[in-house]
């Protein structure tokens, strides 16, 4: 190889690895799946990630995506080592970032590389990411708010002043917030109790739920995190209703189980937001779990983590747009490979039937 072709294939998989970080930062995931040849692999073992082909790059690049706050990925050159047609080469990364459920940090990492020239030029063949240090201490910056003008993003200091973030939304509650909206509550009907934690949480269940009464849990995360939804649907201390619905056939049995999730003794759920003018907001994409809670349960108690607590209603439909939606997509394609929708929103306002609606605010933050 002349020296004037290495200089050429030097200049061009530095371009590669510029063009990577590139798609990355603007969110173009096609693009930067484009990048590999057709059976190349993106391995980020930290994570862990193991991506292989352009149809899984691209897929697991919108998944990764979908957790952005923020993400700012600036590369460094390194070694690059030609041998013929393929290549090897180390690129030098540093990248600071935030999720939509608060998680945050800066890291430095190394990109360890294979290459291959091909007739569309230099691709990689695989991408290796080695996290070399990690500060996961609490960022002093925000993402700003933007508009979009002429196919680019501006911040534009002459608008009204914009809303809070999204990251905001993952931060729990002060001490004097979490008394406002349970006084709120209260004073709409509803039993409303501050709990330290969800360990706390889990003990109160067994107390207000009396063994043997008919259980209908919501597809929580808070629930699952809790343990509170292994305890009732696994304990046989309750008739829980979900496992039943399980084994039925959707196709022959879909009246069978809207009769069970319906009208149970007790509904246990979460919500999206609690607004400290003492409001109830729950999402759904199918809408099964929500007239349970909008009072055909006999009961009904939600568990609520102290991030989840906005100043109105405005706010708490924000939250369910910019925070708890992309997250149980996210969670959704994972597990059933399909997207999550806002298609039924419930508002709870006030209880009508004083003492069967409990919400229990917990001190820290769960679920989302």
């Amino acid at each position: 190889m002349n020296d004037f072709q290495a200089t050429a294939d030097r200049v061009e998989i530095e371009a590669l690895r510029g063009e990577f970080t590139d798609a990355a930062m603007m969110r173009d995931r096609p693009r930067l799946a484009s990048l590999f040849t057709p059976d190349g692999a993106l391995r980020m073992p930290n994570i862990p990630v193991e991506l292989v082909g352009r149809e899984e790059i691209r897929a697991g690049g919108e998944r990764l995506q979908s957790q952005w706050d923020f993400f700012v990925q600036t590369t460094h050159p390194g070694t690059i080592l030609l041998d013929g047609d393929t290549a090897t080469g180390r690129a030098y990364i540093q990248e600071l970032a935030r999720t939509l459920d608060g998680r945050q940090g800066l890291n430095y990492a190394v990109y360890h590389d294979r290459y291959q020239r091909t007739a569309e030029g230099w691709k990689f063949t695989e991408r290796v990411y080695e996290v070399r240090y990690l500060d996961t201490s609490p960022l002093a910056g925000s993402a700003p708010r933007t508009e979009q003008g002429s196919g680019a993003n501006r911040t534009d200091a002459t608008t009204s002043p914009a809303p809070a973030p999204a990251a905001s939304f993952a931060d729990p509650a002060s001490a004097e917030r979490l008394e406002r909206a349970a006084t709120a509550l209260r004073a709409g009907g509803f039993a409303a109790e501050i709990l330290d934690d969800a360990a706390a949480a889990r003990t109160c269940i067994k107390e207000l739920v009396p063994q043997g009464a008919s259980v209908l849990t919501g597809a929580s995360e808070t629930l699952r995190l809790s343990g509170i939804d292994e305890d009732i649907n696994t304990g046989g201390r309750y008739d829980a209703i979900r496992p039943r619905v399980l084994a039925i056939d959707r196709a022959t049995g879909a009246d069978e189980i809207r009769r069970l999730v319906t009208g149970p003794d007790f509904v246990i759920n979460s919500v999206a937001a609690v607004t400290e003018t003492g409001s109830l907001v729950l999402a759904s994409g199918s809408g099964s779990q929500l007239p349970a809670n909008a009072g055909g349960a006999a009961n009904a108690v939600w568990i609520v983590g102290a991030q989840k607590v906005v100043p109105d209603l405005n706010t708490a439909l924000r939250r369910v747009e910019e925070y708890a939606l992309p997250l149980e997509n996210a969670r959704a394609q994972a597990v059933y490979g399909m997207p999550s929708a806002v298609n039924r929103l419930l508002i709870l306002n006030a209880e009508t039937r004083p003492g069967c609606g409990t919400v229990l605010l917990l001190r820290e933050a769960i679920g989302y």
